[in-house]
């Protein structure tokens, strides 16, 4: 395939995710994935129903033959060039996490050697089968594994802190590109619309919070009043209480912090907790008090390698995000800011 032939398959696929979420699909992969939307919640308790049809809007809104021209337009494929083995090791923090690197490795004409968690064994295989249905050459370029690695040319790797570590240490030998934890955080300046604090809630809410881009730290003004905030997210209350593991994180970590006698705020489904961490646990924001915008933008400057977006509506803060935004992707918003594609393209340059 050319790759030309290979955003073509994309774009296919992206058409099909929206019949999916109509209920009526083409394809028989597409068939079996509106059958499994409503029982993935019994695999995986994080997995609701309402967040994997927003992940697959998401993932369609971005396969627009426009947008993949657009995004690949900046990169020099080769005319000819050896098909590489990567592998992948994926998250299954939020559905379909490792869309991203999927799109990427076979966008690039590389051979996608997948190591699926075991949270999440369902999703990704069934959207490759659909593109294989859809272009039947993408399926010589597709491989899940259950086991080690073999004959990899490259390994792209997503996990915690910890995690990442030992990746570095053990695929040290390959080319690769490794991420850690990283979060979103939202900056408030107190002026913020009734709007915008009920659209911080998608940033805090969607997928429970545990997405890379999640907001699960608030920096805040001296002195700010959250009860409006508390107001606004009112209606993400009916999400997460219906949700076991959710709200067992929030019964938890409250019953935790109040034995240690840690100061709270609560509103029954959201703890509001002030640290310093940028990284909270499901059930809990962190929230820090900030003199002067100057001083937040420099101490975020220092973390930049924990952050993975800044959620605010203040003109001094260049490249936050809008109210809302944090889960809604391109192509280009690549995870921890490094260039998977660039990465991809150099593996026929070492030759």
């Amino acid at each position: 395939m050319n790759l030309s032939d290979r955003i073509n398959g994309f774009v296919n696929l992206g058409e099909e995710f929206n019949l999916v979420l109509e209920g009526r699909a083409k394809t028989q992969g597409g068939t079996k994935l509106v059958e499994l939307l409503p029982d993935l919640f019994f695999r995986n308790g994080w997995y609701s129903e309402k967040n994997v049809r927003h992940r697959l809007q998401v993932i369609a809104g971005g396969l627009k033959k426009e947008l993949l021209e657009q995004w690949l337009s900046g990169y020099s494929f080769p005319v000819s060039m050896e098909p590489k083995n990567v592998g992948v090791i994926l998250a299954g923090n939020i559905p379909l996490v490792g869309f991203d690197d999927f799109r990427c490795v076979l966008i690039s004409g590389n051979i996608f050697s997948g190591k699926i968690p075991k949270d999440d064994k369902f999703l990704l295989p069934l959207v490759a089968a659909i593109l294989i249905e859809i272009e039947p050459r993408f399926e010589s370029q597709i491989v899940f594994i259950e086991d080690q690695f073999r004959g990899v040319d490259a390994i792209i790797a997503t996990g915690s802190t910890n995690s990442s570590r030992y990746f570095e240490h053990y695929f040290s030998r390959y080319p690769h590109v490794i991420r850690g934890n990283r979060n979103g955080v939202a900056v408030l300046t107190g002026t913020e619309t009734k709007q915008d604090l009920a659209l911080l809630g998608e940033d805090i809410f969607r997928y429970f919070g545990l997405g890379c881009r999640s907001v699960t730290k608030l920096f805040v003004p001296k002195d700010y009043n959250f009860n409006e905030f508390f107001e606004c997210i009112f209606n993400w209350g009916e999400e997460v209480l219906n949700n076991n593991k959710y709200m067992n994180n929030y019964d938890y970590h409250k019953t935790l912090y109040l034995l240690s006698s840690i100061p709270l705020l609560d509103n029954n489904f959201i703890l509001l907790k002030e640290d310093k961490a940028l990284s909270s646990p499901p059930g809990v924001v962190f929230y820090e008090y900030y003199d002067s915008m100057a001083a937040l933008s420099k101490k975020m400057d220092a973390d930049t390698s924990h952050i993975q977006c800044v959620i605010s509506a203040s003109d001094e803060l260049l490249g936050a995000l809008p109210f809302g935004q944090s889960q809604h992707t391109t192509a280009s918003d690549y995870a921890d800011g490094v260039d998977v594609i660039k990465f991809l393209v150099s593996l026929n340059e070492r030759e």
